[in-house]
């Protein structure tokens, strides 16, 4: 009787699994640490950090030039074959700053979604953080978590559940110092036109007003801001409400805003104006402009002592 050979199934290998160790396997399933060109690495796109060179960055040079990156930066691979910036932009200035080619990275492949949020989580642990940055960083969260449209891995591990601007505005909010309320008044600031937005970040234009503010429409807004400058006064909280409102009934326009700003605020201090040009008259022609109020203040100080030393040595 002729015996039935027993076919046995093997499994579906490559010539890689074939020559290499279970542990290989394993590892190659691990995220490494590898030497990137800088020049291979793009910038995540709208990131809403800033990345400034400043004495901060001028510190991270030395150490980058010193001790090389420490930490390693997390990027996602391009389908051009090169890598996109998740999280560590400003370790990346700073090693082109110090003449650096490469840098050390973690290659983690990403979707848009995920990408976003991980960029922003990682990012929001900066001490300093700007109310611009803030704003757009929320934003490309919210709008990620939205898009995601089920909760995940990374936003809350309960597979089915539908997300809506208010539930994702919650969950950002148990990873944040801001209260959802809060967050969504950060999110407001997006709809503020550059040069507002820009005094909201220089401390110009407090908080509050600012969200306030953000409900008027850009035409208003730019009215806002010449009666800004002409006046050289910003809207109280007060004074942004009673914007608003006009303008939701329609009955905001410059002139309004004119007479809103010229109201006198209970707190505010009387401003001490001076002719640019005549006071430029008798500056030293090689003065720069940040230099004058110090020049001037100076000035003072030395004119006033004059004056006590000359009323005592008339006594």
């Amino acid at each position: 009787m002729e015996k039935k050979e027993t076919k046995i199934p093997l499994p579906k290998m490559n010539l890689d699994d074939l020559f290499s160790t279970q542990e290989e396997r394993d590892n190659a399933n691990l995220e490494k640490v590898v030497e990137v060109k800088l020049t291979d690495i793009t910038d995540f796109p709208n990131h809403p950090f800033k990345v400034k060179d400043d004495d901060e960055m001028d510190k991270m040079r030395q150490s980058v030039e010193q001790y090389g990156v420490v930490h390693p930066i997390l990027v996602r691979p391009t389908k051009d074959g090169k890598y996109e910036m998740i999280s560590g932009h400003r370790r990346k200035r700073a090693s082109e700053l110090a003449n650096k080619e490469t840098i050390p990275c973690i290659v983690r492949n990403l979707s848009d979604d995920e990408a976003t949020i991980i960029m922003v989580d990682s990012n929001m642990q900066r001490e300093e953080i700007l109310p611009s940055e803030k704003a757009f960083a929320y934003k490309m969260k919210l709008d990620a978590l939205n898009h995601q449209g089920k909760r995940n891995d990374l936003t809350c591990g309960q597979v089915g559940h539908k997300l809506e601007n208010n539930k994702s505005r919650d969950i950002i909010a148990e990873n944040s110092e801001d209260s959802a309320r809060q967050i969504q008044r950060f999110i407001r600031l997006t709809e503020l036109i550059p040069e507002l937005l820009e005094m909201v970040d220089d401390k110009k234009i407090a908080f509050n007003p600012a969200v306030e503010i953000s409900y008027l429409d850009e035409d208003n807004q730019y009215a806002l801001l010449d009666c800004i400058e002409y006046s050289d006064a910003t809207p109280s909280h007060a004074q942004a409400i009673v914007m608003k409102k006009l303008f939701q009934s329609g009955e905001l326009d410059a002139d309004k805003i004119d007479d809103i700003l010229s109201e006198e605020k209970p707190n505010q201090k009387q401003k001490i104006k001076f002719d640019n040009d005549r006071i430029r008259n008798v500056l030293p022609k090689n003065i720069e402009e940040p230099k004058i109020e110090d020049f001037v203040v100076k000035a003072i100080e030395h004119y006033s002592k004059y004056l006590r030393q000359r009323e005592m040595g008339a006594r």
